[in-house]
């Protein structure tokens, strides 16, 4: 009997080695990807950039490094919830995770030049400067469309120019506006 009981007390102190882990809670991961298409430099990337739960470094500084200014060349580590957004939208859209990039990171110098010229509507403290910011098309889907999925989902500033056809997305505080 206390032979039994020692070996019942080895078991469980090593372990139960046919036990199963508990099984995770809540919905798996989901891995997110997208496609960027510079328009002004003519590059594409198509990145994982969530494999899991987690970021892969490597994906994050290819989109940021296709998302770096393109008039000199800097670059700056972009918002990662601004590529969720983009996945999230493209998802609610029912198309491909694929955007035409406008604008993405703009340095200091570049924004500065930007709105000094008569009626360009450029923030002088642009959001694009600290990396939180994106003017996009999501091929496959309309602007006005792409504009309003980010109105109902609130996750931040969605400004709308329907004459130069793209919306601005960032991650400051909810608002909107209509450009030129």
């Amino acid at each position: 009997m206390k032979r039994l009981g020692a070996a019942a007390l080895l078991v469980l102190l090593s372990g139960n080695p046919g036990a199963q882990e508990p099984a995770p809670t809540g919905p798996p991961p989901i891995e997110r990807s997208l496609t960027l298409s510079n328009t002004h430099t003519n590059e594409n990337v198509t990145v994982v950039f969530r494999p899991g739960a987690g970021f892969d470094k490597d994906a994050l500084e290819k989109l940021d490094r296709i998302l770096r200014d393109h008039r000199n060349g800097e670059s700056h580590a972009m918002d990662v919830r601004l590529f969720d957004q983009l996945a999230d939208l493209a998802r609610a859209a029912g198309v491909e995770p694929h955007y035409e990039i406008i604008s993405g990171f703009r340095s200091p110098e570049s924004n500065s030049k930007m709105a000094a010229r008569e009626g360009s509507g450029v923030s002088k403290n642009s959001l694009h400067m600290q990396g939180r910011a994106i003017d996009v098309r999501l091929r496959g889907c309309d602007t006005a469309k792409l504009r309003d999925l980010a109105l109902a989902a609130k996750r931040g500033g969605v400004g709308y120019y329907q004459r130069s056809d793209f919306v601005h997305l960032d991650t400051g505080s909810f608002r909107t506006w209509v450009g030129k």
